[in-house]
């Protein structure tokens, strides 16, 4: 198992102190922040032994404490887009803060990703825990959250647990924007990915689904087999990829399976993830804009990083022929994401 190290990473004035948790195993290096549970740097070689982190991110904890990208964060209590911020539980109406056109996006104005957890050492990783109030950011119940990052040679696996007094909405992932050629490098035009979908959702102009689970057969959305992403983008309608791809069909039993692989030839560095989620969000840094200066004064604009944000399908809440979103009071919300690198 990795070697487990921590160390103080900075304060926030009136909400306490922020530590940084280091897991080193011998080809990898993850750094994480117990602000929003952020991954904050994965270094790892390529194929000519180069060591290069391929995460975007900041240099310090103010550049996290605004991050308004979500860069590493893990997003809830609902990730993704709730349309127009309402739905439904138990016959109440519920209005949720509106932050991305229209609706709700990634838990509201102060989600799991503001706030600080608490963090425990454990073998080869560390477990960080949240106790969010029943109300929080609107949302009903207390819900008792944990996610536990933990390395194991070449696999960083994230196991999400959650329990809630009353029956919410949950929706756990990790918003890490990656670039195999290393973090500041221009664009991911280079990589080629592959993503193991027969069908994907269509969105509406404000990115809400419209309902329809789309064939990706004969569209550009048929990542079935890998793709250079630069060619592909001038496919897509709209500035680039932001769609869910099913992975699996509601009702269907969520075992975990690989969902996506991305390769760099350059540098020779794949990533493969696995998922129990039903969806993975296939993001192309579409808005960003090159404004936001990151690590080592790195610019990053559009398409400068993908996003694989393995979830339940964006407004499930609010659609219900898509898999269940909410989380009863005698249910437990369990979920594991992996991420292996390796070089070809």
């Amino acid at each position: 198992m990795a070697l487990v190290l921590m160390e103080e990473f900075g304060e926030v004035p009136g909400e306490g102190r922020v530590q940084k948790w280091i897991l080193k195993s011998s080809n990898i290096t993850v750094e994480i922040i117990t602000l929003g549970c952020i991954i904050t740097a994965i270094k790892c070689k390529g194929k000519n032994g180069e060591v290069n982190d391929i995460v975007l991110g900041y240099d310090d904890l103010e550049g996290y404490l605004a991050n308004p990208k979500y860069f590493g964060a893990v997003v809830g209590r609902v990730a993704n887009r709730i349309a127009k911020g309402r739905f439904v539980v138990d016959g109440k109406d519920y209005q949720l803060a509106i932050n991305n056109g229209p609706n709700s996006l990634h838990g509201g104005l102060r989600g799991f990703s503001k706030v600080i957890w608490g963090s425990e050492g454990v073998e080869g990783g560390v477990r960080l825990t949240l106790t969010s109030p029943d109300g929080d950011q609107n949302y009903p119940g207390e819900v008792q959250a944990s996610v536990t990052y933990t390395l194991e040679g070449d696999t960083l696996s994230i196991q999400y647990q959650a329990h809630s007094t009353r029956t919410t909405p949950i929706n756990l992932t990790n918003h890490s924007y990656f670039n195999l050629a290393g973090q500041g490098s221009a664009d991911i035009y280079d990589h080629e990915v592959s993503i193991n979908a027969a069908t994907y959702l269509p969105v509406d102009d404000v990115m809400i689904p419209t309902g329809e689970v789309r064939p990706v057969a004969h569209t550009p959305f048929d990542l079935r087999r890998p793709v250079l992403i630069g060619p592909r983008l001038k496919e897509v309608p709209g500035p680039g990829f932001d769609h869910n791809f099913c992975l699996s069909s509601p009702g269907d039993t969520w075992t975990e399976r690989v969902c996506a692989r991305v390769f760099h030839p350059a540098s020779g560095r794949v990533l493969e993830v696995s998922t129990t989620q039903p969806g993975v969000q296939f993001y192309t840094a579409n808005f960003l804009d090159g404004s936001f200066k990151g690590k080592g004064g790195a610019s990053y604009p559009k398409h400068s990083a993908f996003c694989l944000e393995t979830q339940n399908w964006p407004d499930a809440v609010n659609q219900a022929s898509f898999p269940d979103a909410l989380l009863r009071p005698e249910e437990e919300y369990r979920h594991v994401t992996r991420f292996t690198f390796s070089t070809a």
